[in-house]
């Protein structure tokens, strides 16, 4: 969504560090947006921003102090606003049905998006910008926006077309943001149609999950199963087939699990370290393997996500 440059490098990730986010994976500015995908929306024009000099300008509310966590002292979790860090990411903001509230970075990176017009463009040299967010800024802008609700569980279950094939992914208790991020650019990429979690995982729209993910969480309908993992049996009654990754020696090869059988197929994923539970492996229709050399049992839960996505498309 906006002039896109490529990101390159991995690195350290999370908030560890007065450079957050420099070096890390998100950093990496995904590939250059086609024609398509940079067409602008009616009533976005090139936008001339207001300069903040001073930090605690109320303009730039909704960037303050981004370390402290995604939402206000008290507020509940999931309240504050979304927030998106970087060009491409940025980009893919302005054409996603998020409503944006305000365009924040530094000169050149802000002047070169196009922005409705309703939206608060804003820009501030490097010092200003770190004094409000909190920490130093690698990718030269950010962007704020309302967020959405969930989606209905029944309308994500059925998809736009009930007799399509249709594959989802399903998370258990996955509390990385970094992770969550990195799966939903991999079930993006990998044509996974949406998102499930239990109540126990991350958020989302959190700032590293949206960082991590290069915004293509946005595009990513998700919704929470409210009974886990009891909530699995609707996915059955939808017609899913659900796949549990494990790594345990009686689990089936996943090459062996035939995509082309079932219409519908929902992958399940534990957290990094323990893995699904045995009552979420339990409930599902196949537990399956990725096979690994000798001598390493696991793969993180992201590499094996893009794995299944990929085999099982």
């Amino acid at each position: 969504m906006a002039p896109l440059r490529q990101d390159a490098g991995a690195g350290q990730t999370g908030d560890a560090g007065p450079h957050d986010g420099q070096g890390s994976a998100l950093e990496c500015h995904g590939p250059i947006l086609g024609a398509a995908e940079r067409r602008r929306p009616p009533g976005t024009i090139a936008r001339v921003p207001v300069t903040i000099t001073d930090p605690a300008d109320p303009r730039v509310a909704d960037f303050r102090d981004l370390k402290a966590g995604d939402r206000p002292a008290g507020a509940p979790a999931g309240t504050a606003p979304v927030i998106v860090e970087g060009t491409a990411a940025v980009e893919r903001l302005l054409l996603s049905p998020y409503r944006v509230r305000a365009v924040f970075g530094v000169p050149g990176r802000v002047e070169s998006l196009e922005v409705p017009e309703n939206v608060g463009v804003y820009v501030a040299d490097k010092w200003v910008l770190s004094e409000v967010i909190g920490f130093r800024l690698t990718r030269g802008v950010l962007a704020s926006a309302d967020r959405l609700p969930p989606a209905d569980l029944d309308q994500l279950l059925a998809g736009p077309d009930p007799a399509a094939p249709r594959r989802l992914a399903v998370l258990e208790a996955l509390n990385d943001h970094e992770n969550l991020g990195s799966i939903a650019r991999s079930a993006v990429a990998l044509g996974i149609d949406g998102l499930l979690l239990d109540p126990r995982c991350a958020d989302p729209l959190y700032r590293r999950s949206v960082r991590v993910s290069m915004g293509h969480v946005l595009s990513l309908p998700f919704a929470v199963l409210p009974e886990w993992p009891a909530s699995l049996d609707r996915l059955h009654d939808a017609g899913y087939r659900t796949v549990a990754l494990t790594p345990a020696a009686d689990a089936v090869d996943l090459a062996d699990v035939d995509p082309g059988e079932h219409r519908r197929t929902a992958v399940l994923l534990g957290a990094e370290g323990p893995g699904l539970t045995p009552e979420a492996q339990r409930a599902a229709s196949v537990r399956a393997r990725i096979p690994m050399r000798s001598g390493v049992d696991s793969l993180g839960v992201a590499a094996a996500a893009a794995i299944a996505f990929a085999t099982l498309r």
